[in-house]
């Protein structure tokens, strides 16, 4: 995954791919082949994984009614993601605030019964085989044409011109040390990250810099769960329970 990650955006992690109005470079040839292949290569792995752990005893007893958060709980704390589907609250921002092309492909939203670290391991899983049916979906689905946007005033010129136009390669310069200016205001937009909802709020004052921004962490604001998730629990289960919620702690440091 990390090696296809790398062909298409040049890095295996932090891609700095995503660009306004679309991305920085077209898909490569031969996507999708490579596409297809690892949608042939992850399927039987999750079986091994299913069969290995999901019926066996110590797993389950290790995992089941262990690091528990109710409905109520979870939705007071500001919980998302894995976190609070397990405990049965049935949202999910790529359904029910659809965004890019999440309100065109079929894919189910998994719910838990108990709130436990089992059920977060439970949806996880299968949360994999729900990415993969979005993904097959999307590639029969990818229409032609640009990549990105083609308005001057935010898409640098292609590299071939800046070579060719002096013109181009100010442009160029233009928006890379300047930016571009945006229209005053304010907005809050979200996506259903791996974690739970990632936000970004952005405060315009016309300027082509952020007057203010902030981001809404998932991880850090899962992480509040913890002492409610460990609460009249034995030491032993700590690991359990905060693999279960699964933080990055640096973005919690952040």
């Amino acid at each position: 995954m990390l090696r296809f990650f790398q062909k298409v955006t040049g890095l295996r992690m932090n891609h700095n791919y995503i660009r306004p109005g679309g991305v920085a470079a077209d898909l490569p040839d031969g996507w999708q082949a490579d596409v297809a292949e690892l949608m042939d290569l992850i399927p039987p792995k999750l079986d091994e994984y299913d069969i290995l752990m999901t019926g066996q005893p110590i797993w389950r007893d290790r995992l089941q009614g262990v690091g528990v958060i109710s409905q109520k709980e979870a939705i007071a704390l500001g919980a998302t993601g894995v976190l609070l589907r397990s405990a049965g609250v049935n949202w999910d921002l790529r359904r029910d605030m659809p965004y890019l092309a999440y309100d065109d492909v079929e894919f189910d939203v998994l719910v838990g019964s108990y709130g436990d670290a089992f059920d977060r391991y439970a949806i996880r899983l299968n949360e994999i085989r729900e990415s993969i049916r979005i993904v097959n979906q999307i590639v029969e689905m990818m229409p032609p044409g640009d990549y990105r946007a083609l308005d001057a005033k935010v898409t640098p010129p292609p590299r071939a011109r800046i070579d060719e136009s002096m013109e181009a390669l100010i442009h160029h310069f233009k928006i890379f040390t300047e930016g571009f200016k945006v229209p005053a205001g304010e907005v809050y937009t979200a996506v259903e990250s791996p974690r739970g909802e990632l936000g970004c709020y952005l405060v315009s004052d016309g300027g082509p810099k952020p007057y203010r921004m902030h981001i809404r962490g998932p991880s850090f604001i899962n992480l509040q769960a913890l002492p409610h998730l460990m609460a009249d629990g034995f030491l032993a289960d700590a690991v359990a329970v905060i693999a279960s919620v699964d933080p990055v702690l640096g973005e919690v440091d952040r």
